[in-house]
Formats: C-alpha cells, structure tokens, sequence
C-alpha cells in the first residue's frame, strides 16, 4: 500500500507544490522535480535567480557584520525581551521571524522563553540567513522573499516582524485561524538625536502601528529608554535605518565626531491576532 508522503512546511517556489526532504542527502524537492539543497551552514535557499532583483539582494556582509556587532553589544535588549516575553506568554508551536536578519531576535527568543517551540527565520539577504543559521542549528532558517513566502498554508501560529517588510497577504495566508502577529514598529521619538543630524525638521512618528487587514489589535506596548554608542556603533545604527541614504560622507563624519551622543530609542509593540477565515 503506497504510503500518503507527510504535509511539508516548505512550498516549492517555483511551481508551489509541497517539497519534500530527501532523506538520502540534504535537499528537498517537489513532485515536478525542482530541487533545493540545504547549504553547509544548515539554511534552505527557496529564493530562485527569476526572483532576484540583483544579484545579492538584501543587506551585503559588510552591513550585516556592523549590524550584528550593534545588536550583540546589548542596546536593543530590553526590546528583544519584551518581545521573548510576549512570545512566551502566548505559548506557540510554529513561529516565524520575518526578515529575521542574522537571527538575534530568535536567538533573544530561545535564551529568554521556557516554552519549547520550532523556531523558523526568513530573510532576503544570504549572508545573513547564512549567519544566523550557523549560530542557531536548532532553528530553521531560509532565504526567500516576504512578497512569496514558500511556506504551508496555516502553518505558523505566530509570526515576528521587527522593521521588516511583509505582505499582508501572505502573513494573513501562512497564519493558522487566530494566529498572532507581533509587529515592532519605531515610536515618536526613536532615534531622534541621530535624525536631527539629517534631516531640518525632525517629525515624530505614529503613536500606533497600522494593523493589516484581516487581524485585529489585542495588545500595545511601548517600550522607550537610551543608549550611549561610541562613534562606530552609532554609524552601524545609521546603517539600519531607512534613513541612511540621506546620510552623506559629511553627515556620517559629524555623527562620529561628536564626543558623547546619548540617543532615544521607543518601540512601538502591537500584538494583533487574525480574526479572517
């Protein structure tokens, strides 16, 4: 009797059929033949040349590495563990961090969360997904676009997305019937001192965070404290923003020439649970 092949949580990205691991060798395939390998580092690439933009989209590794040494010296902490806390609270099984990056959100989510869940990552940017995959083996990590996520349908019962992009659609598509979605979004007055070094007039954000269509606001937290980087971590925050390429070699010197810069960082968290069939 031919055994039914389990349900996959990858989708080919080609034709959108399920993929299946090849128990033989490390790679996946779907039943039309397209094949996956998994790389040396542990990740899946689902991210075909046909879909690329460029030829190494996202951050490069330049940018990824000052990225890396930023979040790692600590001053996004107490925001990664508010929202491990959130996570925790609400118990999940299959989590997903869109735009996950090199990881240090999932890896804040497994030091800081008793509850045992599947960790999943996904980002645009190799190099990243490549380092986070290296630094957390038990996690899942692939590259792949937002816009076309090759995961199951309802397959996730809460998604992360911290300053990253997404699709509405497909968050809506891969969360399981009153999934949750955890979305961190800047506040007010986040990082306005570096600001004020770009632009003449410097406006606050929105106080709350659009919440997509078809999910429904439950929670919102704010989370607001300062930080004192020295001049090269203050260059590495710049670079993480989407106000870096206003920020020319002259206004990059000035923020690394001030002595002491103590700058603002707030979060806005909201938690919004999907309330479409």
């Amino acid at each position: 009797m031919h055994q039914a092949q389990p349900t996959s949580r990858y989708l080919c990205p080609i034709c959108a059929a399920s993929l299946q691991r090849n128990p033989s060798a490390k790679s996946y395939a779907c039943e039309n033949n397209h094949h996956f390998d998994l790389a040396k580092e542990g990740y899946l690439n689902l991210l075909p040349v046909q879909f690329k933009h460029s030829a190494e989209p996202g951050d490069n590794k330049t940018m990824m590495q000052a990225r890396r040494e930023f979040l790692e010296a600590g001053f996004y902490e107490p925001m990664a563990k508010a929202v491990a806390m959130i996570i925790d609270a609400t118990q999940p099984k299959h989590l997903l961090d869109l735009g996950c990056g090199e990881g240090y959100y999932s890896r804040a989510i497994a030091a800081h969360c008793q509850n045992p869940m599947m960790q999943h990552g996904v980002d645009i940017a190799k190099f990243a997904v490549a380092a986070a995959a290296k630094k957390q083996p038990n996690a899942r990590f692939i590259v792949a676009s937002s816009n076309r996520l090759p995961y199951a349908t309802q397959y996730f019962d809460f998604v992360l997305r911290v300053f990253a992009p997404s699709n509405d659609d497909e968050l809506e598509r891969v969360l399981k019937p009153s999934g949750l979605l955890l979305t961190v979004t800047p506040g007010p007055r986040h990082l306005w001192q570096l600001k004020k070094f770009i632009y003449a007039e410097v406006k606050e954000h929105a106080l709350e965070s659009i919440v997509p269509e078809g999910f429904e606001r439950i929670d919102t937290q704010r989370i607001s404290y300062k930080i004192t980087p020295n001049p090269q971590q203050r260059i590495a925050l710049l670079q993480m923003t989407p106000f870096a390429w206003r920020a020319n070699e002259g206004v990059q010197q000035a923020i690394k020439d001030v002595a002491e810069l103590e700058i603002e960082t707030d979060f806005i968290l909201t938690l919004s649970v999907k309330t479409a069939v």
